[in-house]
């Protein structure tokens, strides 16, 4: 085991704070984009909006980042105050600064539906769908409706309600809804955004329904892909 001097350490602590500082200006987009603007620091957050998990569980909603990758990005984020860590549980959850990103992460979905380029057949993460689909609820429509939903992704589950005209969305263990909704990621990306109804896709085994049906496409209907 090699062991470094205190001014080693200072050394190097120092040197990794100018790094992150990317940015020396008084701009509050450049402030944020020092705390959280580092390769993947964002997809972290967005894997844990909605519940705390265990690293292995972040990985796997993240499949191209590697562990020396997250563990660094972990550690900023904690330095930031975004996200804390429970030793006793090995559990990595958002702070209440973290949770106040859900609106960035919201706005980078309207803003990608601007740019030319995205390709629905690359890999989406649970939580990443319920992001989306907050951000992708029809205002064309009538916002009195009030509906539930789950959606179980085998290692993940939520439910979701529409309620004045705002999605709400909770991580939950055994999602309790008039219908629920089955598959990966991808799979549900497609029930809910593609052309073909619930009925067809789960005839075809790409995805499961359990429940009503017709409540289901209704509900799925009020989304939409859209600037």
């Amino acid at each position: 085991m090699v062991v470094k001097s205190n001014w080693q350490y200072e050394k190097m602590t120092k040197q990794a704070n100018s790094q992150r500082l990317r940015y020396d200006e008084g701009c509050l987009a450049a402030h944020s984009l020092n705390l959280i603007g580092d390769r993947w620091a964002l997809l972290v957050i967005r894997e844990l909006m909605f519940t705390a998990k265990r690293f292995s569980l972040i990985r796997t909603g993240m499949p191209g980042i590697t562990a020396s990758v997250l563990t660094a990005r972990l550690l900023q984020l904690g330095e930031a105050g975004v996200v804390v860590h429970d030793d006793r549980q090995g559990l990595y959850e958002l702070t209440a600064a973290g949770k106040a990103a859900l609106p960035v992460l919201e706005a980078l979905c309207h803003w990608a539906m601007c740019v030319p380029g995205h390709d629905p057949t690359r890999f989406i993460s649970p939580s990443a769908l319920m992001i989306s689909m907050g951000a992708m609820m029809r205002r064309d429509m009538d916002q009195s409706v009030e509906a539930a939903a789950g959606f179980d992704f085998t290692t993940e589950a939520f439910s979701m309600r529409l309620a004045n005209q705002r999605v709400l969305t909770t991580a939950v263990r055994h999602p309790d809804a008039p219908f629920v909704l089955s598959g990966n990621g991808n799979q549900l990306a497609a029930a809910v955004y593609g052309p073909q109804p619930l009925a067809q896709l789960a005839a075809a085994g790409v995805l499961e329904v359990r429940g009503d049906i017709a409540l289901g496409q209704a509900f799925v209907d009020r989304f939409r892909l859209h600037p």
